[in-house]
């Protein structure tokens, strides 16, 4: 059976119901009528011959076809905002300057403690060009264009991927002086065990890495456990405890000391990857090249 291709305003006020879980929250969303969503809603209902949403007075309650189709929506919604950044990027302002969106996809420290500087200095450049900083420490999919550039602690697999090698950033043990002045400091990972510890809240794939370099550690008595590496970097800056950070960022801070460097060193395979199809698009590229420089720099401790 052949389906009428239903137009982008009716997926796009699908996955706002979806979200919202009402016409009206739906409709507040997208700057719509909550009647003009509810048309949609009909419309592409009656399109694909499915029925995607149970009404009842508490709002609309997604079907099983409903989140089986969510994934495609979701897909054809990165498309569509990626096509509109490429396109605000295509162009140049007045005097020739660079303009657009660019999406940029970083880890939670990444973005927060060292992308701000950079990206000052890119603006500084190209006034033009505008940033949407997604801060995530999942990997988005730049294929499915996500995000436009990513910085990721691991090497890209895709081979349409345009990718760069940035260095390690180092990881390692530290703590404020403050803290070490009360409770010493430890040479040992028998000593190491018996100190407060800021560790990683639930297992992943970084955790299981580093089970063979941490040993005992792995199950000792944490004080705090937490899967956000801001909250361990502020809690090794109040003095809380002993944890894992990024050295560079240690080093910008004549309070935080490292702990047992001999014993403990975890580099972070740093890499910045773009869609090969954006190598044309102006902003794209002037934001590669910033990010490269800038991150370059940082790995370097310039």
């Amino acid at each position: 059976m052949t389906i009428a291709e239903p137009n982008w305003d009716l997926y796009r006020s699908f996955l706002a119901v979806l979200e919202e879980g009402s016409l009206s929250g739906a409709a507040r969303a997208l700057g719509l009528t909550q009647p003009t969503v509810g048309r949609h809603i009909d419309a592409l209902e009656q399109a694909l011959g499915l029925s995607l949403f149970t009404r009842s007075q508490s709002g609309f309650i997604a079907t099983e076809a409903a989140h089986a189709l969510k994934p495609y929506a979701e897909t054809l919604a990165s498309a569509s905002t990626a096509l509109l950044r490429a396109a605000s990027g295509m162009g140049r302002g007045e005097n020739q300057q660079i303009k657009g969106a660019v999406r940029v996809t970083a880890s939670e420290v990444v973005s927060v403690e060292v992308l701000p500087p950079i990206l000052a200095r890119l603006r500084a450049n190209h006034p033009g060009i505008t940033i949407e900083l997604a801060v995530s420490n999942r990997i988005e999919n730049l294929l499915r264009r996500d995000a436009d550039i990513a910085v990721r602690m691991q090497r890209p697999e895709q081979d349409v991927l345009v990718a760069r090698r940035i260095g390690n950033i180092e990881l390692g043990f530290h703590a404020h002086r403050d803290y070490l002045n009360r409770h010493g400091t430890p040479r040992t990972w028998q000593e190491m065990a018996q100190h407060t510890l800021i560790g990683i809240d639930r297992e992943n794939a970084f955790t299981r890495k580093l089970q063979p370099l941490l040993g005992d550690l792995a199950s000792s008595s944490y004080a705090l456990r937490s899967d956000s590496d801001l909250v361990h970097l502020s809690s090794i800056r109040a003095g809380l405890g002993i944890g894992i950070c990024q050295t560079r960022l240690a080093e910008r801070d004549p309070a935080l000391v490292r702990v047992i460097p001999d014993l403990l060193t975890i580099p972070l395979d740093t890499w910045l990857a773009m869609h090969e199809n954006l190598r044309s698009n102006p902003a794209c590229a002037a934001v590669y090249t910033a990010l490269a420089a800038g991150l370059e720099d940082y790995v370097n401790g310039n």
